[in-house]
Protein backbone atom coordinates (compact mmCIF):
# COMPACT_ATOMS: atom_id res chain seq x y z
CA UNK A 1 0.00 0.00 0.00
CA UNK A 2 1.22 3.50 -0.78
CA UNK A 3 1.74 6.31 1.71
CA UNK A 4 -1.11 8.68 2.51
CA UNK A 5 -1.16 12.44 2.96
CA UNK A 6 -3.46 12.28 5.99
CA UNK A 7 -2.45 14.14 9.17
CA UNK A 8 0.60 12.64 10.85
CA UNK A 9 2.72 13.96 13.69
CA UNK A 10 5.36 12.55 16.06
CA UNK A 11 8.58 10.55 15.65
CA UNK A 12 8.95 9.84 11.92
CA UNK A 13 10.56 6.42 12.36
CA UNK A 14 7.83 5.24 14.77
CA UNK A 15 5.10 6.64 12.54
CA UNK A 16 6.36 4.88 9.41
CA UNK A 17 6.57 1.59 11.31
CA UNK A 18 3.13 2.04 12.89
CA UNK A 19 1.60 2.99 9.51
CA UNK A 20 3.02 -0.14 7.88
CA UNK A 21 1.68 -2.27 10.74
CA UNK A 22 -1.73 -0.58 10.51
CA UNK A 23 -1.97 -1.14 6.75
CA UNK A 24 -1.02 -4.82 7.17
CA UNK A 25 -3.40 -5.32 10.10
CA UNK A 26 -6.32 -3.67 8.32
CA UNK A 27 -5.80 -5.67 5.15
CA UNK A 28 -5.38 -8.90 7.15
CA UNK A 29 -8.59 -8.41 9.14
CA UNK A 30 -10.70 -7.38 6.15
CA UNK A 31 -9.41 -10.13 3.88
CA UNK A 32 -9.65 -12.87 6.53
CA UNK A 33 -12.92 -11.89 8.21
CA UNK A 34 -14.81 -10.41 5.25
CA UNK A 35 -13.13 -11.70 2.11
CA UNK A 36 -12.47 -8.18 0.79
CA UNK A 37 -9.32 -6.21 0.12
CA UNK A 38 -8.77 -2.69 1.40
CA UNK A 39 -7.15 0.02 -0.67
CA UNK A 40 -5.30 2.78 1.10
CA UNK A 41 -6.70 6.10 -0.04
CA UNK A 42 -5.10 9.54 -0.24
CA UNK A 43 -6.10 12.31 2.12
CA UNK A 44 -9.85 11.79 1.64
CA UNK A 45 -11.38 11.46 5.08
CA UNK A 46 -14.97 12.55 4.54
CA UNK A 47 -17.53 10.22 6.07
CA UNK A 48 -21.32 10.45 5.53
CA UNK A 49 -23.65 12.38 7.84
CA UNK A 50 -24.71 9.30 9.86
CA UNK A 51 -21.56 7.81 11.32
CA UNK A 52 -20.35 5.12 13.65
CA UNK A 53 -17.08 5.09 15.54
CA UNK A 54 -15.42 2.36 17.59
CA UNK A 55 -12.71 3.30 20.08
CA UNK A 56 -10.10 0.99 21.62
CA UNK A 57 -7.98 2.30 24.48
CA UNK A 58 -4.24 1.54 24.50
CA UNK A 59 -2.35 1.21 27.80
CA UNK A 60 1.06 0.00 28.93
CA UNK A 61 3.90 0.46 26.46
CA UNK A 62 1.60 2.90 24.62
CA UNK A 63 -0.99 5.24 26.02
CA UNK A 64 -3.75 6.42 23.70
CA UNK A 65 -6.46 5.13 21.42
CA UNK A 66 -7.22 3.53 18.09
CA UNK A 67 -10.46 4.71 16.46
CA UNK A 68 -12.31 3.24 13.48
CA UNK A 69 -14.71 5.81 11.99
CA UNK A 70 -17.11 5.06 9.14
CA UNK A 71 -20.51 5.76 7.64
CA UNK A 72 -23.61 3.87 8.68
CA UNK A 73 -23.79 2.31 5.20
CA UNK A 74 -20.20 1.05 5.41
CA UNK A 75 -20.78 -0.24 8.95
CA UNK A 76 -23.82 -2.19 7.79
CA UNK A 77 -21.84 -3.66 4.88
CA UNK A 78 -19.01 -4.67 7.21
CA UNK A 79 -21.51 -6.43 9.48
CA UNK A 80 -23.13 -8.15 6.49
CA UNK A 81 -19.75 -9.36 5.19
CA UNK A 82 -18.83 -10.70 8.63
CA UNK A 83 -22.11 -12.40 9.48
CA UNK A 84 -23.80 -13.12 6.15
CA UNK A 85 -26.92 -11.40 7.51
CA UNK A 86 -28.36 -8.39 5.68
CA UNK A 87 -29.31 -5.41 7.80
CA UNK A 88 -31.38 -2.32 7.07
CA UNK A 89 -30.20 -0.13 9.96
CA UNK A 90 -27.35 0.48 12.35
CA UNK A 91 -28.56 -1.89 15.02
CA UNK A 92 -26.91 -3.85 17.84
CA UNK A 93 -25.42 -6.40 15.45
CA UNK A 94 -23.81 -3.64 13.35
CA UNK A 95 -22.43 -1.86 16.44
CA UNK A 96 -21.04 -5.16 17.75
CA UNK A 97 -19.44 -5.94 14.38
CA UNK A 98 -17.75 -2.51 14.17
CA UNK A 99 -16.48 -2.85 17.73
CA UNK A 100 -15.10 -6.29 16.95
CA UNK A 101 -13.42 -5.16 13.72
CA UNK A 102 -11.78 -2.28 15.60
CA UNK A 103 -10.64 -4.72 18.28
CA UNK A 104 -9.21 -7.16 15.71
CA UNK A 105 -7.37 -4.39 13.82
CA UNK A 106 -5.91 -3.04 17.08
CA UNK A 107 -4.83 -6.54 18.16
CA UNK A 108 -3.28 -7.37 14.80
CA UNK A 109 -1.60 -3.93 14.64
CA UNK A 110 0.14 -4.29 18.01
CA UNK A 111 0.91 -7.93 17.26
CA UNK A 112 3.34 -6.95 14.50
CA UNK A 113 5.72 -5.50 17.13
CA UNK A 114 6.97 -7.91 19.81
CA UNK A 115 7.28 -5.16 22.46
CA UNK A 116 3.75 -3.92 21.81
CA UNK A 117 2.38 -7.45 21.56
CA UNK A 118 3.40 -8.20 25.13
CA UNK A 119 3.47 -4.70 26.64
CA UNK A 120 0.40 -2.93 25.26
CA UNK A 121 -3.05 -3.71 26.61
CA UNK A 122 -6.31 -3.06 24.76
CA UNK A 123 -9.58 -1.95 26.31
CA UNK A 124 -12.91 -3.35 25.25
CA UNK A 125 -14.36 -1.35 22.36
CA UNK A 126 -16.67 1.59 22.90
CA UNK A 127 -19.01 2.25 19.97
CA UNK A 128 -20.75 5.55 19.26
CA UNK A 129 -23.32 5.98 16.47
CA UNK A 130 -25.43 8.86 15.26
CA UNK A 131 -25.48 12.04 13.26
CA UNK A 132 -24.27 14.62 15.76
CA UNK A 133 -21.25 13.73 17.85
CA UNK A 134 -17.55 14.50 18.06
CA UNK A 135 -14.75 12.37 19.46
CA UNK A 136 -11.82 14.11 21.12
CA UNK A 137 -8.51 12.48 21.95
CA UNK A 138 -5.71 13.71 24.14
CA UNK A 139 -2.84 15.56 22.56
CA UNK A 140 -0.46 12.79 21.70
CA UNK A 141 2.99 13.02 20.13
CA UNK A 142 2.11 10.24 17.67
CA UNK A 143 -0.96 10.77 15.49
CA UNK A 144 -1.70 8.63 12.45
CA UNK A 145 -4.80 8.88 10.30
CA UNK A 146 -5.31 6.43 7.42
CA UNK A 147 -8.28 6.25 5.03
CA UNK A 148 -9.20 2.95 3.40
CA UNK A 149 -11.71 1.84 0.79
CA UNK A 150 -13.34 -1.57 0.41
CA UNK A 151 -15.89 -2.28 -2.28
CA UNK A 152 -17.19 1.29 -2.87
CA UNK A 153 -17.22 2.28 0.81
CA UNK A 154 -14.64 3.94 3.02
CA UNK A 155 -13.52 4.11 6.61
CA UNK A 156 -10.82 5.93 8.57
CA UNK A 157 -8.57 4.59 11.31
CA UNK A 158 -6.84 7.03 13.62
CA UNK A 159 -4.18 6.22 16.21
CA UNK A 160 -3.33 8.85 18.80
CA UNK A 161 -0.73 7.69 21.28
CA UNK A 162 2.51 8.22 23.11
CA UNK A 163 5.21 5.71 23.97
CA UNK A 164 5.36 5.22 27.74
CA UNK A 165 7.96 2.46 28.06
Amino acid sequence: MAATKAPVSGNTEEIVRFEEFLDKATDEVFSTMMGVTCALMGSETSVDHETISAVIGLAGALSGSLVLHTSGAAAMRIAERMTGIETAEVDGMVRDAIGEVCNMVAGAWKGFDKELASGCLLSTPTVVAGSSYELFSQRAPIRIERSYRFEELMFVITICCELTA
